[in-house]
Formats: structure tokens, sequence, C-alpha cells
């Protein structure tokens, strides 16, 4: 089998991010706070290890080379954004829910036919994004073979509707 023949198996993932922050306490405070992730372990005032559901970490921030830092140029190279993905729509219209309640300002929204997905950045300006995936079966394909993903308009009201406890309303 030749290199350019090789794909990773199905059960291969991305294992953490790792970011650079200029704060430790500010960037602990808002992937915690708002984004709901658990302080797992920090080193001082220079790393912290946050997770979701307790894995020993999804998310690495750290000051080591980045401390007082200013957010990196818009043309510059480097992090666009990554995602983390929620279990269901339920979960991502909660977490849509805090990030509006903190008053972080969204950069989009998008339904990529593959996935539903909120744009937004941390304190650094690291991009994030919130999502949850379209089951495969919805999955909808080109005539090449390739996976046709779009970028259709995401109808927030609708998703914070999903927030809100049985009975109850949620308005935007």
């Amino acid at each position: 089998m030749s290199s350019q023949d090789y794909v990773l198996p199905a059960t291969a993932d991305i294992g953490h991010v790792h970011l650079k922050v200029s704060n430790l306490e500010v960037s602990i405070g808002f992937y915690r706070d708002v984004l709901g992730f658990e302080l797992m372990t920090r080193f001082g005032d220079q790393a912290a290890f946050l997770s979701a559901g307790g894995y020993h970490h999804h998310l690495g921030l750290n000051t080591w080379e980045s401390g007082g830092g200013s957010k990196p140029p818009r043309n510059s190279t480097g992090l666009y954004h990554f995602a983390v993905r929620y279990p269901d729509r339920r979960t991502l219209a909660v977490a849509l829910r805090r990030v509006m309640d903190a008053g972080v300002r969204l950069h989009g929204a998008a339904d990529h036919g593959v996935s539903q997905s909120i744009y937004l950045a941390d304190p650094d300006g690291n991009g994030i994004e919130l999502t949850i995936d379209t089951p495969r079966e919805g999955w909808h394909f080109r005539a090449d073979g390739e996976l046709d993903m779009v970028t259709d308009p995401l109808d927030l009201r609708a998703l914070l509707e999903e927030a809100a406890p049985p009975g109850e309303t949620s308005a935007p």
C-alpha cells in the first residue's frame, strides 16, 4: 500500500486542542464558566487542562510563550477554529443560551448539511465552532462522489426554543 492510499480508520479522532493564551485565569473562566468545560488540573499560573465528561483533557491552555501577548493579526496563519461537538440539538441550544447570556458575540451560524454550527471566539481570538452532526443518512453527495456541504442559514431563534425546559419558551 502506498502512503497515498492510506486512510485513517473511522475510529481515529482529534484527542485534544492545546492553545496558547494571554491570560490563564480569563481563559479558564471562559472555557469553564461559559462553555461548561471542567477544570481537571493546572500547573500554577502557566497551564491548565479542561475536559468534557471527566476525560483527562480535551483542552489545554498555557501561557508559556504567550502570557500577556496580543491576539494574532487577522491575516496571519494559524488556528482558524476548533469544534466542540455536542451530542444533540438540545445541548447545542443550551450552549448557545449560555454563550448569549455571557454576552459573547457570535461570528456566525450555519447549517452545513452535515452539521449545524455556531461560530464565536475565545478571549484571545481563537475561533470556536459549537456544532452537532447531522445523521449520516441525511448527508448528500455530488455526482462525483464528493460530500455536498453547504452554508445555509441556521435558525437561532428555533434553536434557542429547544434550550427551554419543557412547557416554557425561550426568547433570544
